[in-house]
């Protein structure tokens, strides 16, 4: 639990480093030297592996049975939280390293954990290599929602993004009787 405040702090300094690398994006000189350097996109890969073993272990322990859990009709199912996550991570990451945003298939439609965690799973794996993109492509401009910002902003918007949604499943976990993964013994 220690980690989470932590997690949310760091995050919420992340706009102010690329604000600062963003600075330098025009200068030619400054382009060049970047160039191989990663440091900045190197700096939010810890967060993104954080949610990553959260959300993967929080699908692989929500019993079976409550991945249909739904507190209200308004809401995703814990079924489809699971499979939304795994949809966007496609779009986040496919935008972010140039791979295009589009997933195998709409993986929010998947019922069964089996599938589900197998979907999640391969979300997370199309993001290897957007975040290990350099720092130079990493302020390349990007469309992103109808918005121009630079790649590393499109993985920092995947990290809260993914946070949110685990907030969701804390929840779901909890109104259920379960531990969430970052409440668990040595977490």
């Amino acid at each position: 639990m220690k980690r989470l405040p932590l997690a949310v702090f760091l995050l919420a300094l992340l706009p102010a480093g690329q604000l600062l690398a963003q600075e330098h994006l025009h200068d030619e000189e400054s382009q060049e030297h970047m160039e191989g350097h990663d440091a900045a996109v190197k700096s939010v890969v810890p967060l993104h592996e954080m949610v990553q073993g959260y959300l993967i272990a929080a699908a692989e322990q929500m019993p079976e049975e409550f991945y249909g859990y739904q507190p209200t009709e308004e809401v995703r199912t814990c079924g489809q939280i699971v499979g939304h996550v795994a949809n966007a991570l496609y779009m986040f990451c496919g935008t972010a390293s140039g791979a295009g945003p589009q997933g195998p298939e709409h993986l929010e439609e998947r019922t069964l954990k089996a599938g589900l965690v197998e979907a999640i799973k391969l979300g997370f794996s199309q993001c290897d290599a957007a975040y290990a993109i350099d720092d130079a492509k990493g302020m390349e401009e990007v469309e992103f929602f109808g918005q121009s910002g630079t790649r590393l902003w499109v993985l920092t918007f995947n990290i809260a993004h993914n946070w949110e949604h685990y907030g969701n499943l804390v929840t779901y976990m909890r109104a259920n009787g379960l531990v969430p993964p970052s409440s668990q013994a040595g977490n």
